[in-house]
């Protein structure tokens, strides 16, 4: 007898899974995505522009996901390697009176788990009960639900049929408590994982490099084309799905070739809306169809003309501030459009008139700040500028950015000088592992960076050569080929 019945807290699923799941049909993955939009909404990257690292670390957990979700509605596979996640969640109000919902003041809470799941429902419904989300609005999805109430779901008993460890034994399946334990005890080593991965790695770039040719080619001739500065994506898209919007923009330049050389001198970037950003690059939205694009290429004069106009804003701020420039940093802000970077300097101009806060002429020469819409006090980075709210109180803004003015200047020259080591560091190490392309991701910090490299010099990695290495928060083989792995790697046996 292979079976038996005992009560198991940690794998319960009448606590995990109401009682309709055991009896509903299997998700298409149409479903599965509306279903998982609550926990789309609590983890969006766009959510956590304040937050850069927070919205690293979400990103790329969200590619991870999205390939895990991809392999599940994959015809014959037989099972997944466990895998670790960890999203930042934003905190709502799920219960508001109007039926949206809204921000806490908590801001955000770290949430990790490991998907070990067989079908797409499972999963749906674990990672939206690992990150207390609302698991109700599913019932709706699923045409064979139980009739029973949501409610009496939690009567059922949590003793479920557990099969014996003589089971996976005799039969030679996989226990699948068995492969969580052992992801919880054990900790992934640097030179585990590579000796694991690196063979998968070397096979997926060695596929992508004609696409990698292709991707350069169309880049560099639609840049001579259009006479451009440069041609970049918001997102770490895959090279075919680059291409593909390449392709999408040399048929327009053969239909629209006078709208488009309006760009002249700018910056394109693929992201997520069509528009111009706050720095001036042209943003084309990868949703949106050629007559959208058309429309932004034969508008740009006049943002020309807007982005003039905020020039001239921004140096009137800084007048009024004691010569403070005024920047907009682009891995540290969220994105936004021209005219809502216009907006929020035209609100902090007026106040600043209004108050006319006594700054000596030229006195803050030197410094930097940028702006946020969010509520909170203002702020010294410790990259040496200043984050400073719209709706900041006059008073006290005067009385921080002078108390601060000393540490803001003396962390400009320390990262100045950790650029420069982290830049000898970097192309030291792609010496030494003969690395094709070395880079990090925008949330790994300088500090993080410095310290990663050192310690790579140390090793000797024989898997490296040749490869694609970025430095991250996390273990991953990108679907080009590309290796990440986190700044704060471990070395040396795995440990218990």
């Amino acid at each position: 007898m292979f079976c038996h019945l005992r009560p198991v807290r940690r794998l319960c699923p009448g606590k995990i899974f109401p009682y309709w799941f055991l009896y509903s049909r299997a998700l298409s993955g149409a479903e599965a995505v509306n279903a998982l939009r609550p926990f789309y909404f609590a983890v969006h990257p766009d959510f956590f522009g304040q937050h850069p690292r927070e919205r690293e670390v979400n990103e790329n957990s969200l590619k991870r996901l999205s390939a895990y979700l991809e392999n599940l509605q994959k015809p014959g596979f037989k099972s997944l390697k466990p895998t670790q996640l960890m999203f930042y969640v934003r905190e709502t109000d799920q219960n508001s009176s109007d039926g949206q919902e809204h921000f806490s003041t908590s801001g955000f809470r770290a949430v990790k788990f490991t998907l070990h799941t067989r079908d797409l429902l499972s999963t749906v419904l674990y990672i939206l009960n690992s990150c207390s989300l609302s698991i109700e609005h599913i019932q709706s999805l699923n045409t064979n639900v139980h009739s029973q109430p949501l409610k009496e779901a939690t009567r059922i008993s949590d003793r479920p049929i557990k099969w014996d460890k003589s089971y996976y034994s005799f039969t030679g399946f996989k226990d699948p408590d068995e492969d969580l334990e052992q992801v919880w005890r054990m900790e992934t080593t640097l030179t585990s994982w590579l000796d694991n991965n690196g063979k998968s790695a070397v096979k997926k770039l060695k596929n992508s490099l004609p696409l990698r040719k292709e991707l350069d080619r169309l880049k560099d001739e639609l840049s001579h084309q259009l006479q451009l500065s440069d041609i970049r994506w918001q997102r770490s898209w895959g090279i075919a799905h680059r291409c593909s919007q390449l392709h999408s923009l040399g048929r327009l330049a053969q239909q629209n070739l006078e709208s488009l050389k309006n760009a002249k001198g700018c910056t394109i970037i693929f992201t997520d809306r069509s528009g111009m950003s706050a720095v001036g690059h042209v943003m084309l939205g990868t949703m949106d169809v050629h007559h959208h694009w058309t429309k932004l290429f034969e508008r740009l004069p006049s943002y020309f003309d807007l982005q003039r106009r905020l020039m001239l804003l921004e140096d009137q701020i800084s007048y009024l501030l004691g010569g403070i420039q005024v920047v907009y940093i682009e891995e540290l802000q969220p994105v936004l459009t021209l005219e809502e970077y216009y907006s929020l300097l035209d609100v902090f101009y007026n106040r600043l008139l209004k108050s006319r806060i006594p700054f000596h002429p030229r006195s803050l020469r030197g410094l930097r700040m940028i702006l946020n819409s969010d509520r909170y006090a203002p702020s010294l980075h410790e990259l040496g500028h200043f984050n400073i709210p719209i709706l900041c109180d006059p008073a006290n803004l005067q009385w921080f950015i002078l108390t601060k003015a000393q540490q803001a200047r003396e962390n400009m020259k320390r990262k100045e000088e950790l650029k420069v080591i982290e830049n000898e560091l970097m192309q030291a190490s792609t010496k030494k592992f003969s690395l094709e392309k070395f880079y990090k991701e925008p949330s790994v910090s300088s500090i993080q960076m410095v310290d990663c490299c050192k310690r790579l010099l140390e090793q000797s990695l024989p898997y490296l050569q040749g490869m694609h290495l970025c430095i991250s928060h996390f273990y991953s083989v990108m679907q080009d080929g590309d290796l990440c792995i986190p700044w704060n790697w471990k070395n040396g046996e795995a440990i218990k």
